[in-house]
C-alpha cells in the first residue's frame, strides 16, 4: 500500500476524526492507555504523515524517507493509528494494543513497530534522538527532514532543553518541532505541577525560530509547515495550543483522562459523538 496523500484541509480534519475512532479503540480494548494526550497531538500527526512527510509503508526503512520522533511516547495510539491506515501493518493490529505478545507496545517502540523511528517511553528522550537523527543528516548531506513531537508535561526534563541548546548550535534547520500545549499531565495543571511558561519565548532564547498555532486548525498547521521549510540556519519550533482529549466532549481539557481507558458507556458515546 503506496502513502496516502491529502490536499484539503476537509479531508484532513475528516481523516483525523476517523482515526480518533482507532485511538480509542485500541485503549478500550486494552483497557489501558492514554487517549487524553494522543486525541491532543491526532490533528498534527494527519498533516504530518498525510500531507507533509514522505514515508514507505512498503519499505519502512527506506533513506528517502522524511522521520518522525514521538517524543511523549505514551500518545503512541495516534501513531499507530495512522501508521495502520497508511498501510505500514495490518489494521487488525489495533485490537492487539498493549496485549501480549501484541507488536504494538504501550509506548513506542521501533523493535516492534514498522514505521517508528526510535523507541520513546522515557518522557523527555525523543527530542534528543530528533536531534541525533538530523545532525546525522546533515553529516550525510541529505536533504531529508526530521520532525518531532514533544509533550508539555515532559518538558518538564531538563534533557528537553539540553537538546533545546544544541539543535541550535548545529544549525539544524533540517527539524521542526510542534511543542504540543494541551496545559494538561498526569498530576494535573502543567502551571501547577511544574511551570514551564512562557514557552515561546524560551525557545526564542534557545535559538530556534518560533510560530504559535492553534493545533487543531490545519489551515494554521499547513501554513507553520510551509514556513519551517523557509526557516534556514537554526531549527523551527512550532508551540501549538491544543486541547487534550480534543473531539470527546467529556474528555476534553479533563487531565483524569490522561492515562484512563473508557468503559464501555464510555466507549459508545465517544463513538458516537465522532461518527461519520
Amino acid at each position: 500500500m503506496s502513502q496516502q496523500k491529502l490536499e484539503s484541509v476537509v479531508d484532513l480534519a475528516a481523516k483525523a476524526k476517523a482515526l480518533r475512532r482507532d485511538v480509542l479503540l485500541q485503549v478500550y480494548r486494552a483497557q489501558s492507555g492514554h487517549p487524553g494526550g494522543s486525541l491532543s497531538w491526532i490533528d498534527i500527526g494527519v498533516a504530518l504523515y498525510y500531507h507533509e512527510m514522505t514515508v514507505f509503508p512498503e519499505d519502512p526503512a527506506n533513506p528517502a524517507r522524511d522521520r518522525f520522533v514521538l517524543s511523549k511516547g505514551h500518545a503512541c495510539p495516534a501513531q499507530y493509528a495512522i501508521l495502520a491506515d497508511q498501510g505500514f501493518f495490518p489494521k487488525a493490529w489495533l485490537e492487539t494494543f498493549r496485549q501480549y505478545p501484541t507488536k504494538l507496545q504501550g509506548h513506542a517502540e521501533n523493535h516492534y513497530t514498522p514505521g517508528v523511528e526510535v523507541t520513546t517511553g522515557s518522557l523527555g528522550q525523543g527530542l534528543p534522538q530528533a536531534v541525533g537523527i538530523a545532525l546525522g543528516l546533515k553529516v550525510q548531506k541529505s536533504d531529508r527532514r526530521v520532525y518531532c513531537v514533544v509533550g508539555d508535561g515532559e518538558s518538564q526534563e531538563g534533557v528537553i532543553w539540553e537538546a533545546a541548546m544544541a539543535a541550535p548550535h548545529h544549525k539544524l534547520d533540517n527539524l521542526c518541532v510542534f511543542h504540543d500545549l494541551n496545559g494538561l499531565q498526569i498530576d494535573g495543571d502543567v502551571k501547577k505541577v511544574m511551570n514551564i511558561n512562557p514557552v515561546p519565548d524560551k525557545w526564542r532564547a534557545f535559538g530556534w525560530a518560533v510560530k504559535e498555532i492553534d493545533g487543531h486548525d490545519f489551515t494554521q498547521i499547513l501554513e507553520a509547515l510551509a514556513w519551517a521549510r523557509t526557516v534556514k540556519g537554526q531549527p523551527a519550533m512550532i508551540c501549538a495550543r491544543t486541547v487534550k482529549g480534543k473531539g470527546v466532549s467529556f474528555m476534553e481539557n479533563q487531565a483524569g483522562w490522561h492515562g484512563v481507558a473508557p468503559k464501555q458507556d464510555d466507549y459508545e458515546k465517544a463513538l458516537a459523538e465522532l461518527a461519520d
